[in-house]
């Protein structure tokens, strides 16, 4: 069992179904909400956990019924927490809209006490870090302390995952920090300038992001898999109708991080990423919907 440490955010997730964007101005009738935990470094960490990974997460929460629904979250699904609970500020939230027919979906974020952790906060999880397989994080928390999570991983021979998620400029060095990045066509597109839309274009795109310091870039390319640099396209594995995609990328980072803790080669692990995924988008939900690890093997052997 490898060792993951995840610096991310919890959220509540609150999602709305209804069969398209209101548009400005415009109040229409919904036909579902739900509330659930959330955020992507709270849902790469239940992912990976879920993989049989020992996963700790570095986060912030507020003192309010929102961290309780993180702690049990992360209780039930076996992630340890290293979190400081701020009283002045709030836990996170989010606004998920769902589009009925396709399963698509447009997030807003606020991610409250999230956005208070600094790089004292980071170094004070120096050791944590240091003694990890796989550091991973994202871009919902401050970007100095990703960058500082990085270095402290960085030098001390730490494998690094950067989701880069959402879409920012990053700062000078950063891309040099990570043996790997994730992120997908849009968020490519922001760090690159290549659009990507075609297997040649994904090759291209990686190819920049070597350029740039990346070891290992991978691009997630939704339905049709992960673009994985100096190999090609991994396919997606399909396993029934889509419900809802708003955990996948998260179901792909934590699947595959959990994947390379365990000193699995970089394109099988890839493939454990993608067979998350595509468990994932078949449920409703974010941290709710991903998979146990013996549901993800028994995908990965039916499709080979």
């Amino acid at each position: 069992m490898g060792k993951v440490v995840i610096l991310g955010v919890f959220v509540a997730d609150t999602a709305y179904r209804a069969a398209r964007m209101p548009r400005m101005g415009e109040t229409i009738l919904g036909n579902s909400f739900s509330l659930g935990p959330g955020g992507k470094g709270s849902n790469q960490s239940v992912a990976c956990a879920r993989m049989g990974a020992e996963t700790h997460i570095i986060s912030k929460l507020g003192a309010d019924d929102f961290a309780k629904l993180a702690l049990d979250t992360w209780k039930w699904s076996g992630v340890i927490p290293h979190v400081k609970h701020v009283s002045g500020s709030y836990t996170g939230a989010a606004y998920i809209f769902i589009e009925e027919g396709t399963g698509d979906n447009a997030i807003i974020i606020a991610p409250g006490a999230a956005a208070l952790i600094d790089i004292d906060d980071i170094n004070s999880h120096a050791e944590l870090i240091k003694s990890a397989d796989i550091f991973v994080t994202q871009l919902e928390q401050p970007m100095v302390a990703a960058m500082r999570g990085l270095e402290i991983a960085r030098g001390a021979g730490v494998t690094t995952l950067l989701n880069p998620a959402p879409a920012a400029h990053l700062p000078d060095g950063m891309l040099a920090l990570c043996d790997y990045i994730t992120p997908n066509e849009t968020e490519c597109e922001a760090l690159t300038g290549i659009a990507v839309s075609t297997e040649a274009e994904a090759a291209l795109a990686c190819e920049a992001l070597h350029e740039l310091g990346v070891v290992t870039p991978i691009i997630t390319m939704g339905e049709r898999g992960a673009f994985l640099y100096g190999h090609g396209l991994v396919p997606a594995v399909k396993v029934g109708s889509v419900i809802e995609t708003t955990g996948a990328g998260d179901a792909f980072n934590g699947g595959f991080a959990a994947a390379l803790s365990e000193g699995l080669p970089t394109l099988e692990a890839v493939r454990y990423g993608c067979a998350t995924a595509g468990i994932s988008v078949t449920k409703s939900g974010t941290a709710p919907s991903m998979p146990k690890r013996g549901a993800v093997e028994a995908l990965i052997q039916s499709s080979s």
